[in-house]
């Protein structure tokens, strides 16, 4: 075993033995579908978040992962890229060909490439290893919080709140995009940050402000905002009548990111 992963392991066991978890009255029972090829790091994380409330399955490998994700229906995955059969990357683009589920990718500390590659392919956000229970556990009650939660709020609504641009809809109750008719496809992350600039058109944001809004990171963290960046580009694609000149979603030079005003 590597010194790299000797120490991570450490921390995570500190963190296990030492923190006592309050989860009283908690009983979120969402499902997390936790994938990665080390059984420590699978027992650990599984440990914490059936402490935390969480109703939690493990995979060992990328077939094992599909397999999985397809009986356990999980709320969110949380995905290494070091796979052993499917590596992370395949798994991710696999899951996305029929599901919007909320993936959180694990990534290689120097390798800032696997970081952007696994946004580009549909994850949802990232953390970096080595890293703590207790980080990892922000990020999952942040990501479901914007995506779960919201989704659950929405179906109990009975008012009608749809925004018409041109040949878009957005649903913001449904939280579903069409456009010519056509359901358009977007991860929770993807809908939020649409729900964002959309409500607020004509006004720009940061990337700073973004990733905090959207992905509730503290204004101190420090995160590769090219997160914002790649999905802007995800979005893009997937609204825009052409991607590389957008009416819709604008760059606000020296800012950031607005949407179109809406009259």
């Amino acid at each position: 075993m590597s010194l790299e992963k000797i120490g991570r392991l450490t921390k995570m066991n500190t963190e296990l033995a030492g923190e006592g978890r309050d989860v009283e009255g908690q009983n979120s029972q969402e499902k997390i579908l936790v994938v990665d090829d080390e059984a420590s790091i699978r027992r650990i994380l599984e440990t914490r978040l059936k402490m935390a409330g969480y109703n939690v399955a493990t995979a060992a490998d990328g077939q094992e992962a599909l397999d999985q994700f397809n009986a356990f229906q999980p709320d969110l995955v949380i995905l290494d890229v070091m796979l052993p059969k499917l590596d992370g990357y395949e798994v991710c683009r696999e899951i996305r060909k029929t599901s919007d589920t909320p993936i959180i990718m694990l990534t290689a500390v120097a390798d800032v490439s696997n970081r952007i590659q696994g946004l580009e392919i549909g994850a949802d956000d990232y953390v970096v290893k080595p890293f703590s229970p207790s980080e990892l556990e922000a990020r999952i009650k942040a990501v479901l919080r914007r995506t779960v939660e919201r989704t659950q709020d929405a179906s109990t609504s009975k008012t009608t709140n749809v925004i018409s641009i041109g040949n878009l809809k957005i649903d913001l109750n449904k939280r579903q995009v069409t456009k010519k008719n056509e359901r358009i496809r977007l991860t929770g992350m993807e809908f939020s940050l649409l729900e964002l600039l959309v409500t607020n058109s004509g006004k720009p944001f940061s990337r700073s402000e973004i990733l905090q809004q959207v992905w509730a990171y503290p204004p101190d963290h420090r995160i590769d905002t090219r997160v914002v960046d790649v999905h802007i580009s995800r979005l893009r694609s997937k609204l825009e009548d052409d991607s590389s000149n957008p009416d819709l979603i604008l760059t606000a030079r020296g800012i950031g990111y607005m949407f179109q005003k809406i009259n």
